[in-house]
């Protein structure tokens, strides 16, 4: 349906300016280098210097134990939790905070963080509907049915939006725990039509649905020292920050449903039929995948649509959330994974419909077992004893359980584009059990610590799975395209996920882009590796804020890295660094020294011209004596020569003659004969520093290469210079021959000896006599010897 759009006046401004971090603007130096101790938190007893948590540090705990009923007729999700929190921190709670992240499905109850919208050119029949002033209860989110204590009696609590405040009957104090119980329900959404995380899926060529279960209980906010309550509005882009606890959880559902879930699910003999069970045991030592419930299984409970109900029930020890999936459609598979670090066994499982076996069977669980093992080599070894991937038609990860996409055309075969972004969305969704589901930083203020560490790491992973795969974040050369971006459509990364405008560059991409820079250009793969290594084991199970990241890296590295997190995580400056000329000097190796005669005077007594006032008072001081005045053997010819009791004539006019160069011999003319020197001159137009990286290719078709750390920028940030010397000609210079750099205009990269002009000079080239003069004698006369003294 086309919609007529009449423009009747538009007055629009947009000013954005990037963040200014600079502390000496109006020079050439003293920007790009400064240190960030004024931008980064004062360390403390909970957080070093170092970036390693410190001896004060708590945090707080929740435990739950959960029982849900999925009704697949009404689509309604009832549920009853008891929570035990765990105050471990210093201060008094006068009240708590949970959050009900389903209201952001709510017409009336969601965050209320609007968009600008304008009038489309085009609309489907689904989207177009009469605006509702005030808008009504589209009867979505979460219905509260009782919020009482441990014993029952009800607890005063207020639901602002899509947290829900209690008050506590007397302060919880450091060490103590408070027990409390919620009963709710909600009506689960068409994810497919309203977007968000969890929901159904219908599938109307069989009738059934295929259930994410996601933010579906009440859950406790994160109480910290450095924020308090994280109680910030889930708007539906900024993901969760969440305490860690253990999870025991009953789901009661359709008898032909399979359910996978976070953690072990401890009745597989009560759930499953005796051959399903058998697979499953044999999946647990197998070294490739097993069906657990196989295609024809699935196709058959596909046109059951049995009416019993069954209940799985699954236990999860140290884990920040719990999410859960159930269907009759899914196919499921399975193999055994053992983490060579801490000879974990795990077993590797995919859920997934008939519309995605062709890419999920030969796939899913390969890539999860590789995923978990590779992430487990990069930072910290996989802790836990499952990893899941189910096919849901997006992606979003919790604590061992992830959703991904991958479907076939419907005779099965797939695109190279559909398969590569399956296994790359596995992996993705698999590796955030690393970032945030163990390392476990608050996604709701700081989305690159989550999906920006998350997708370097994802990186280095798909690289280990295929030399050939087509990462798209990652390689600098990648980002370009975004850091070309005029400045008002940039923010740095170091800005709260609500705020973001190019949301996946800004927060996947960039600093993904950024830590392959500092692990490949930079500071190099093994003084990376074990930084990052370092980061991940001081911070698993823990909550990290950004300064615990970067101070990190630079403590166990060695590496003075501030100029890079200025640039890159506060900044919005791109690369590019330019080729401004090239300068080449033949040297003259007939060239004959002249002396050098150099005129002088003897030098007068050395004290100050001017007696400032400490010297005055300190003369006029009678309880002051000089050590000099005392100590007559520490009186020599220049402590009377100061006083004008020495004379010395001090306008004679001496010579020196300077012959320390002689002309080249014969031998030295043939070793040099074919040198020339080249300055080639960089000018740093874009504003973010990086290395400067050269490939030189000779006439006889040779190559050298040569790196210069970024500090050759730390003198003069616009402007740098580079001499070299070499005994053959160049063909050609080349700046940043691999784009290691993300340097956004490559056209001033290169410069050619035969297409390029360069300035030209001689230089003369002299052989030394004997070596400089060392000690403090200069060849010339002192005060000491004109007055015939010693």
């Amino acid at each position: 349906m086309k919609l007529k759009v009449t423009v009747l006046s538009v007055f629009t401004f947009v000013g954005v300016s990037a963040q200014n971090i600079q502390n000496n603007p109006g020079s050439n130096h003293g920007n790009k280098f400064e240190q960030l101790g004024t931008i980064l938190p004062t360390p403390n007893i909970y957080r070093t210097a170092s970036g390693s948590p410190g001896q004060g540090y708590w945090q707080n705990r929740a435990d739950y134990n959960i029982s849900a009923y999925l009704d697949e007729d009404k689509r309604n999700l009832k549920g009853s939790e008891t929570i035990t929190y765990y105050n471990n921190s210093t201060d008094d709670l006068d009240y708590i905070w949970l959050q009900l992240d389903e209201n952001e499905a709510s017409s009336v109850n969601k965050a209320d963080y609007p968009t600008s919208s304008v009038l489309p050119k085009a609309l489907n029949d689904q989207k177009l509907k009469i605006s509702e002033l005030p808008e009504k209860d589209n009867g979505y989110g979460v219905h509260l049915e009782k919020v009482t204590d441990a014993a029952g009696t009800p607890l005063k609590y207020t639901v602002n939006k899509t947290m829900m405040r209690i008050d506590l009957p007397k302060a919880l104090k450091k060490g103590e725990q408070f027990i409390f119980k919620v009963d709710w329900n909600y009506n689960i959404t068409n994810r497919i039509k309203m977007g968000g995380r969890g929901g159904y899926e219908n599938f109307p060529e069989d009738g059934n649905d295929l259930y994410t279960m996601t933010q579906w209980y009440p859950r406790m906010c994160v109480y910290s020292d450095f924020h308090g309550w994280q109680n910030h509005q889930f708007t539906g882009r900024g993901e969760f920050a969440l305490a860690f606890g253990n999870f025991k959880v009953s789901m009661n559902v359709p008898s032909d449903h399979v359910v996978g879930g976070t953690g072990e699910c401890k009745n597989y003999e009560q759930v499953l039929s005796s051959d399903q069970l058998s697979r499953y045991k044999k999946a647990q030592s197998s070294t490739e995948p097993v069906e657990i419930v196989t295609l024809e299984e699935a196709k058959k409970a596909e046109k059951s649509k049995s009416k019993q109900r069954k209940t799985w029930v699954f236990e999860a020890n140290n884990v920040r959330d719990f999410a859960w999936t159930s269907s009759r459609k899914f196919i499921w598979d399975g193999m055994g994974v053992v983490i060579p670090e801490n000879n974990n066994k795990v077993m590797a499982m995919s859920f997934y419909g008939k519309e995605a076996y062709g890419l999920y069977r030969k796939f899913s669980t390969r890539a999860v077992a590789h995923t978990i093992k590779t992430y487990s080599e990069f930072t910290i070894p996989y802790p836990y004893p499952v990893a899941q991937s189910v096919e849901a038609a997006n992606g979003m990860e919790y604590p061992m359980i992830c959703f991904n996409f991958g479907r076939t055309e419907k005779d099965g075969t797939y695109s190279e584009g559909i398969k590569n972004g399956m296994i790359g969305v596995v992996i993705h969704e698999v590796g955030h059990n690393f970032f945030p589901m163990i390392i476990n930083s608050d996604e709701r203020q700081w989305t690159w610590m989550d999906e920006g560490l998350n997708t370097f790491t994802e990186y280095l992973t798909e690289e280990r799975w295929d030399n050939k795969f087509p990462s798209k974040r990652g390689p600098a050369w990648t980002i370009v395209d975004y850091m070309k971006l005029p400045k008002d459509q940039l923010e740095p990364i170091m800005s709260n996920s609500e705020n973001i405008v190019q949301f996946g560059p800004n927060a996947y991409s960039k600093p993904a882009t950024g830590l392959n820079i500092l692990r490949e250009t930079i500071m190099g793969r093994e003084l990376f590796d074990k930084a990052y290594k370092t980061y991940a084991k001081r911070w698993a199970f823990k909550h990290p804020e950004p300064a615990d990241f970067f101070r990190t890296m630079e403590d166990a590295s060695g590496e003075d890295l501030d100029w890079f997190w200025r640039g890159w995580f506060y900044g919005t400056d791109p690369v590019d660094i330019a080729i401004d000329k090239v300068t080449i000097a033949t040297p003259d190796l007939d060239a004959v020294p002249a002396d050098k005669e150099v005129k002088y005077k003897v030098d007068k007594a050395l004290v100050n011209e001017f007696q400032d006032v400490s010297k005055i008072r300190n003369k006029e001081d009678k309880n002051i004596t000089f050590y000099v005045d005392k100590d007559k053997e520490a009186q020599d010819f220049y402590y009377r020569y100061d006083r004008a009791e020495e004379k010395v004539d001090n306008a004679k006019e001496y010579s020196l003659t300077n012959d320390n160069n002689m002309p080249l011999d014969k031998k030295d003319k043939e070793k040099f004969k074919n040198i020339q020197g080249y300055q080639i001159d960089f000018v740093n137009k874009g504003g973010l520093v990086m290395p400067i990286i050269l490939e030189f290719t000779f006439e006889d078709g040779t190559k050298l290469y040569d790196r210069s750390s970024a500090q050759i920028w730390r003198l003069n940030e616009l402007k740098a210079s580079k001499t070299y010397y070499f005994d053959k000609k160049l063909k050609s210079i080349q700046l940043d021959p691999m784009r290691e750099t993300a340097d956004i205009d490559t056209s001033n990269n290169f410069w050619s000896a035969d297409g390029s002009s360069a300035e030209t000079s001689k230089f003369q080239v002299f052989k030394q006599k004997h070596d400089a003069v060392r000690g403090g004698a200069s060849g010339k006369l002192n005060p000491m010897q004109v007055a015939g003294k010693k």
